[in-house]
């Protein structure tokens, strides 16, 4: 083990954008601390990576299907199975690897540490910004149209944008995207829409050709956390994914809610019931959420009187979510804990070798 660390923890990621943010984001914490951190995730995620960070080791492991990931394998049940067996094995690997090069890494966590919040985990200069020049996340698989988005941006009036992102994996039906689309017109609001390449298609017709610039602009990705900080930016109609969530939170901006699948309707529950900062646009009987019903959402938590409390919780989640990464904030203090127990298993290791 190096003298200028003080311990080694190797970070497994599953190859999916919204497992590695915050993974990342834990990471620069812990090495912040002066822990030695290495990333692990899957030859066919990287292979797909726009850009990578230049700040944490990263390593490669096998997920059985190198050449395209869970694509190749067709189904989730192929590709579960398929990691579950070659990825252990090639972890095993990188784990002799790191050994047998004076740095190894420390088997745990899982038998003794209990679980802790550590988040949220977005880049620091949203928050405490004491780890700095931590503007972005760092490792992504889309390339975003970040002075599109921005030039537009900065020419629109302070809390009038309404911003609609349904994250990097949902797929919605034509119908909603035409549901959608027709809402977002309707609402009489300036919009930027973030709509994937491959849904691009599922657009009304001549949709795009009818959009002016006043009106809106859709972009195939945006940098997120840098949208939602914008002055402009009034409220984010989303899918509650978990990370969206929390950057949401974490810049005080209300939302609408449309969750589609896993932990989202979990989300968009905590974020209406419990910590009152959005509202959820409902489904019809056919599973779809009409124009109507996104037109009231989005003038309801813009506008209207019912929704000042929802712009008011928002700004004062975003102060309590600065606050607990802070110095001595019940995040920070985790973190700390986390390493100094490290940093302890690690020594008797180190002494015990001698």
């Amino acid at each position: 083990m190096t003298t200028t660390h003080k311990a080694h923890c190797l970070v497994l990621l599953y190859p999916l954008q919204g497992h590695i943010n915050p993974m990342l984001q834990f990471s620069k914490r812990l090495q912040s601390k002066r822990v030695e951190v290495t990333i692990a995730t899957t030859k066919s995620f990287l292979k797909e990576m726009k850009e990578l960070p230049n700040s944490v080791s990263i390593e490669a492991i096998s997920d059985g299907y190198d050449d395209g990931g869970i694509d190749q394998a067709k189904t989730f049940e192929a590709y579960f199975i398929r990691f579950k067996e070659v990825g252990s094995d090639t972890l095993s690997q990188l784990i002799q690897k790191l050994a047998n090069s004076g740095c190894p890494v420390i088997d745990w966590m899982s038998k003794i540490y209990p679980i802790k919040t550590i988040g949220p985990t977005i880049p620091s200069m949203y928050l405490d910004k004491r780890l700095h020049d931590d503007k972005e996340y760092g490792l992504s698989m889309f390339k975003p149209m970040t002075n599109e988005c921005l030039n537009w941006l900065n020419h629109q009036p302070i809390n009038s944008v309404l911003y609609v992102s349904f994250g990097s994996l949902a797929k919605l039906e034509s119908e909603q995207m035409e549901e959608l689309a027709w809402g977002l017109k309707n609402s009489n609001k300036s919009f930027l829409w973030v709509v994937r390449s491959s849904e691009e298609s599922k657009l009304p017709n001549n949709f795009l050709e009818e959009l002016t610039s006043e009106k809106g602009l859709v972009v195939s990705w945006c940098p997120q956390l840098q949208v939602l900080e914008h002055e402009s930016i009034g409220c984010f109609l989303t899918q509650c994914g978990w990370n969206s969530t929390l950057e949401a939170i974490s810049l005080g901006v209300p939302m609408v809610e449309m969750p589609q699948w896993s932990d989202q309707p979990t989300n968009a529950k905590l974020v209406k019931d419990v910590w009152e900062i959005g509202v959820r646009a409902k489904q019809d009987e056919k599973g779809i959420v009409r124009r109507g019903v996104i037109e009231e959402c989005i003038k309801l938590v813009m506008e209207e009187d019912k929704g000042k409390l929802i712009r008011e919780n928002a700004k004062k989640w975003k102060e309590i979510a600065r606050n607990v990464v802070d110095e001595g904030g019940s995040s920070d203090k985790n973190i700390e804990e986390f390493v100094s127990k490290l940093v302890t298993i690690s020594q008797v290791i180190k002494n015990h070798k001698k």
